[in-house]
């Protein structure tokens, strides 16, 4: 089937296997006619609203059938999803309701201490634009004609099942995605069918994946990652097992009950899921693959994951969706745990000057720049910003520093905004983080910049010591010493019990960096 259009090839699905399990989460087990009875059900619904092709829906919910449901029944009208971040606050909702001129929301009644109900009906008299609120919960609730429990939604819908919408997978919108701000405010990567839909596919291809396999959905949904993991599932004929927010010890008990053979995360989760005291007594043996992604991983830790999960390390951003390179299970073993792998189908790379854009040669560092058909259609509302990501010929600047060896296997080097410049010397952060991590008493680190008026800027190594370790600041500089040049070790190293980290698991390097500079600086 060469449709790139997700609900068509969801039906694809469900015509293949009806009563196949498709979302599993607690007592819920919804097969595939079932899960495609309750989209269709939900786009009739949402069609009796006056909601159609290209208008903008924000579902703010964690990993629960519910979103799943949401995702396929925009899919169905061809309007574009707008995942939100559970934990956003007030301020921040209201931008992204904003920017992307939301006309519903779907959001649960409360999650933790939040009422989101109170919330949304708060914003709903503030934004012209959002018209709707969508409930999901048990709760008796009072309802105007613009506020809808999800379940009635559906249960109204099932009296007519809409058509799938007529669209251009290439150019129309699946989904508007929110970078995770690490490096500024978070920008809507505007994201197609195709998009979305062929790194899907790539991935599918990647692990093997198929109708027997279960998928333990730990990712948030939110993100681009979690997005992949739950379309692959559904386009796979897998079962996805759902997991409303990642705890390691939750996490073991679903993968030992459902017998999870796909597991995917970003390396703080594969990291804390061994942590977990009882990971010794654990039954992972039907495990066989997943993908660790979203931050760098060092071998080391791609190793230890190995032993019990034959995981591929893949590469991409947001504005990628998301994948651009993933290993395969035929790779040399040194390019499957060193690199990230070769590039997904039809998709070009190549790295160019920092500041002149020029091409770079085999195995140089530069800027790693992407075109093909997994690259985002913009950002929304944003056409200066979009201009400035894109090279004339087309393509994306990724901002991550890289090199691509003569067999096309990619090595990310760092980020250029975390690069340091220290005496004139280029110090990428990341090569020195895999060095601090090889320390027995590291649990994590970090590298920031600070700046200084004689060599520009210094380099702060920020370290979570492994629980119970003992270790000074002058032995890890020591120890640096003896792996890298002189000007790429560590002038300071400050300690600490956690790192600040966004949604999607990813260190928040600006903070820690101010952090850090506030704190040097006033010493």
């Amino acid at each position: 089937m060469s449709s790139y259009h997700l609900a068509e090839r969801f039906d694809q699905q469900v015509r293949l296997h009806p009563d196949h399990e498709c979302l599993v989460m607690g007592n819920r087990r919804l097969t595939y006619a079932q899960v495609s009875a309750e989209s269709s059900a939900l786009a009739s619904g949402l069609a009796a609203l006056g909601i159609e092709q290209g208008d903008r829906l924000a579902v703010d919910l964690p990993n629960w059938p519910e979103w799943v449901i949401a995702l396929l029944a925009s899919a169905r009208l061809g309007a574009v999803f707008v995942p939100l971040h559970p934990s956003l606050g007030y301020h921040e909702v209201r931008y992204q309701l904003r920017n992307t001129e939301a006309v519903l929301a779907l959001a649960s009644e409360s999650l933790g201490d939040v009422d989101y109900l109170e919330l949304f009906e708060d914003l709903i008299g503030e934004l012209p634009d959002l018209e709707y609120l969508v409930s999901v919960g048990r709760e008796d609730f009072w309802y105007d004609d613009r506020v809808f429990r999800f379940s009635d939604l559906v249960t109204r819908g099932r009296r007519a099942s809409p058509p799938i919408a007529d669209l251009d997978p290439a150019a129309a919108p699946l989904a508007i995605i929110y970078t995770s701000g690490t490096m500024g405010k978070p920008k809507g990567s505007v994201l197609t069918h195709r998009n979305l839909v062929h790194t899907s596919l790539a991935a599918i291809e990647a692990l093997q994946q198929n109708d027997t396999d279960r998928v333990l959905a730990a990712v948030p949904f939110f993100t681009v990652f979690g997005m992949q993991v739950a379309i692959a599932t559904v386009l796979s004929g897998a079962t996805l097992v759902l997991d409303g927010e990642f705890e390691p010890g939750r996490a073991l008990d679903l993968v030992e009950r459902e017998r999870i053979t796909l597991f995917s995360g970003v390396p703080t989760m594969f990291q804390l899921l061994m942590a977990d005291a009882s990971i010794g007594s654990r039954d992972l043996s039907s495990v066989r693959s997943g993908i660790v992604a979203g931050s760098p991983v060092s071998v080391d830790l791609v190793r230890r994951i190995r032993r019990w999960n034959d995981v591929q390390i893949a590469y991409g951003l947001t504005e990628t969706g998301p994948t651009v390179s993933i290993t395969r299970f035929d790779d040399p073993p040194e390019r499957r745990e060193g690199t990230v792998g070769r590039p997904i189908g039809e998709v070009e790379v190549r790295v160019v000057d920092i500041t002149s854009e020029a091409l770079h040669g085999s195995e140089a560092v530069g800027e790693l720049a992407v075109r093909g058909p997994n690259v985002m259609a913009g950002y929304h509302r944003m056409p200066s910003a979009t201009k400035k990501s894109f090279t004339a010929d087309g393509f994306l600047l990724t901002g991550d520093l890289a090199l691509i060896d003569d067999q096309g296997y990619v090595s990310i080097v760092g980020r250029r905004k975390e690069m340091i410049i220290r005496g004139g010397y280029n110090v990428f952060p990341r090569e020195l983080e895999d060095v601090l991590r090889m320390h027995p008493a590291v649990e994590s680190a970090c590298v920031v910049g600070v700046p200084n008026e004689v060599l520009g800027e210094m380099i702060c190594a920020c370290v979570v010591p492994v629980e119970g370790a003992i270790v000074s600041g002058d032995e890890l500089k020591d120890y640096c010493r003896e792996q890298v040049a002189d000007y790429k070790a560590p002038d300071w190293v400050r300690f600490f019990d956690a790192f600040p980290m966004t949604g999607s698991g990813k260190v928040k390097r600006q903070e820690l960096a101010q952090v850090v500079g506030l704190e040097l600086t006033t010493t």
